[in-house]
Parts: structure tokens; C-alpha cells; sequence
């Protein structure tokens, strides 16, 4: 059955209109607000001070200036990530204000430089006052989809994200299903910690290890927590409750049973297959037939949220032409209720909205 959290998809402005502006500032997201956005997303990461900030990831060296800064040469470090070993500049390195001197950068090297070094990393609280304030100014709500990056990992270091998320929440006022928020997670313990705790919708994220040649998902890879933190029901392994097969309805049934909504990969929904085994975009690729995802998830009572679009044509597949737009239409036809995008003014427009 189709669920009820929306008429045409609602479109997720992914780390802002971070096809325009360095992501995760407020000005990416503010353009995202004039744009049409129905919601904004930070990724957070916390500081040294346990301060919730947005970053795509704890490791800030491609996203910020700070390997230009000489007063910080000394913090740059190797750290384990789930499982991955990264050599740069920490969040949890830094205190809040040690973090407000640096500038965002746009870590992508295909899109514009025009505004690196302009802008600073916002707190989480920063982010709420800036939907709340808009959303009077426009006379439309605006929500905030925050992710929690890296929970257990955080958690480990005496970090704990969900502690800091919730009070922001409390003060904002938004606790209930019908806030103006989703939260989101890929792990699966961090949302089951959180369901016991807030009425906020909660999404289980669905990533996937890329795909085989006949455009079949490999299962994401699963991390081991240090075993520092022991908040979550399924221990520090926060993952291991997720279900992998997702031609099962029993898959969904679990993730049903806690979270609201399912923001996989758009791969799982329609996969592409290799044409060209020496060019590793999607520009080469075919899309192969749908599968049964959005069907067994709304069975199941939860809301699709695919992710991420994106207008150039090295992200969209050899039978969209380059054209973002037939992309859209494709998993719109399938029945999803949102989708995360770089660019919320081509997503609104191909979506009719």
C-alpha cells in the first residue's frame, strides 16, 4: 500500500544546494530554502566540546581550509573510521570556536570554487534558528533531516551524538511525529536507541558496495564499534540488526519496526549495468528493471527516501541522456515519497512541484 507522507515527493535538499554552495553552511542551505526545499540536511559531527556541527564527515580536510592554517599542522592525524584509516583534521580534535576560524571549501573538484574560504561550519542550533526564522518569513514549514554520522564511533570517544540532538530538539520544541524533522541513521542500534527516546520520524538508511556488472547492489560492509560505548541494544556493533536482502518483506518488517522510513541508495530501487568496463561513471550504464523496494517498503509502512540526485552527467545513466529530469520521473513513477538532492530547483521542477 502506498503510505500517506506525501501526495508528490517531498525534496531533501542534500548538505543544502550543495550543487551551488560549499554544503553543510548556512548559506548552502538558505539557497536551498529560496529554492523550494522542503527540508534541509546537515550531517553532524560533534566537536571537542560536544558541540553538534555539520560536516559530511569527522574528517575535515577536503570540506575546510584548515590544512592552510599553521596553528593546526599539529593536529593532523591518522584515525580509524569504521573500520577505514584517514590521515587529516578531526571534529573532535577542536573546540567550537577553534572550528568557527575556519572556511568551507567545496570538496567536489567538478563544481565551482567560487565561494571557498567565505563561509563558516554551523552548530546544529544555528541550523534550527535558520528554518524556524525562514519558515515564519515565508509562510511555509520548513523541516531539518539530520544525520548522525558515525554514532558508535563518536560514542566511542566519549562523544555521544544523540544526548546533544535531542536537547537541541527539546529547546526547539519539536518531539513529536508531526516536528518538522526526520532523523537519520545507517545504524540501526543509534535508531533504536533514539525510537525509545523521541516521537520524531526516524529513517534507516541503506547504503549499498557498489554494484556488480549486472547492476546488482553488493551489501554494504559492516564495522566493528572499539567497544568503548555499550548505549546501543545491539551493542557496539550498531549495525548488525540491519537485514541485508531486501527482496525479503520480513526485511522491511524489522526496519518497520522502528523506524518510519527507509532512505536507501537509489541503486536499490533501479540498478544500472556496465556497458563499458573502462569508464566507471553511470554516463556508460544501463538502468536494468525496477525492483520490488518501494512496494515491499510501503507494504510494510514505511516511506521511501531515496538518495542522492544530481544534475551532471556523470551521475545519471546513458538512457537519461543527461537529462536530470528523466531520472526524477523514473523513480517518481515507482511511487517514492522524497528524494535527496544536490540541486532542489531541478529536483522541484521535475517533480511538478
Amino acid at each position: 500500500m502506498k503510505t500517506p507522507h506525501s501526495v508528490r515527493p517531498l525534496v531533501i535538499a542534500h548538505r543544502g544546494a550543495s550543487g551551488y554552495r560549499p554544503e553543510h553552511t548556512l548559506e548552502s542551505y538558505r539557497l536551498a530554502i529560496e529554492l523550494g526545499a522542503d527540508f534541509i540536511e546537515p550531517d553532524l559531527v560533534s566537536t571537542r566540546d560536544g558541540v553538534l556541527v555539520a560536516r559530511h564527515e569527522p574528517n575535515i580536510t577536503d570540506t575546510t581550509d584548515v590544512a592552510t592554517r599553521p596553528q593546526f599542522a599539529d593536529r593532523k592525524r591518522t584515525v580509524v573510521v569504521d573500520g577505514s584509516a584517514q590521515t587529516g583534521w578531526f571534529t573532535v580534535d577542536f573546540t567550537l570556536e577553534e572550528l568557527k576560524t575556519l572556511r568551507a571549501i567545496q570538496p567536489r573538484p567538478d563544481r565551482s570554487k567560487e565561494f571557498d574560504g567565505k563561509f563558516e561550519i554551523p552548530t546544529l542550533d544555528e541550523i534550527i534558528a535558520l528554518a524556524k526564522t525562514e519558515s515564519q518569513r515565508r509562510q511555509r514549514t520548513i523541516g531539518i533531516y539530520p544525520e548522525t554520522k558515525h554514532p558508535t564511533w563518536h560514542c566511542d570517544r566519549g562523544l555521544p551524538l544523540e544526548d546533544a540532538l535531542l536537547a537541541a530538539l527539546e529547546r526547539a520544541g519539536w518531539t513529536t511525529r508531526d516536528a518538522p524533522v526526520f532523523l537519520q541513521s545507517f545504524e540501526a542500534g543509534n535508531l533504536r536507541w533514539l525510537r525509545a527516546r523521541t516521537g520524531v520520524r526516524l529513517v534507516q538508511l541503506i547504503d549499498g558496495d557498489g554494484q556488480s556488472a549486472d547492476g546488482r547492489v553488493h551489501p554494504a560492509k559492516r564495522w566493528q564499534g572499539e567497544g568503548r560505548c555499550t548505549r546501543y541494544p545491539q551493542g557496539p556493533t550498531a549495525d548488525t540488526a540491519l537485514p541485508e536482502d531486501f527482496t525479503d518483506p520480513r526485511s522491511f518488517a524489522i526496519i518497520a519496526s522502528y523506524a518510519d522510513a527507509v532512505g536507501p541508495w537509489k541503486r536499490h530501487l533501479i540498478g544500472s549495468r556496465e556497458t563499458d568496463p573502462r569508464d566507471a561513471s553511470e554516463r556508460t550504464r544501463r538502468v536494468t528493471a525496477p525492483t520490488r523496494f518501494v512496494e515491499l517498503a510501503h507494504a510494510a509502512g514505511l516511506a521511501v527516501h531515496p538518495w542522492t540526485f544530481r544534475n551532471e552527467s556523470q551521475y545519471l545513466a546513458a538512457d537519461y541522456q543527461g537529462d536530470p529530469r528523466a531520472e526524477y520521473a523514473a523513480y517518481a513513477a515507482l511511487g517514492v515519497d522524497a528524494v535527496f538532492s544536490d540541486f532542489p530547483d531541478t529536483a522541484l521542477a521535475a517533480l511538478g512541484r
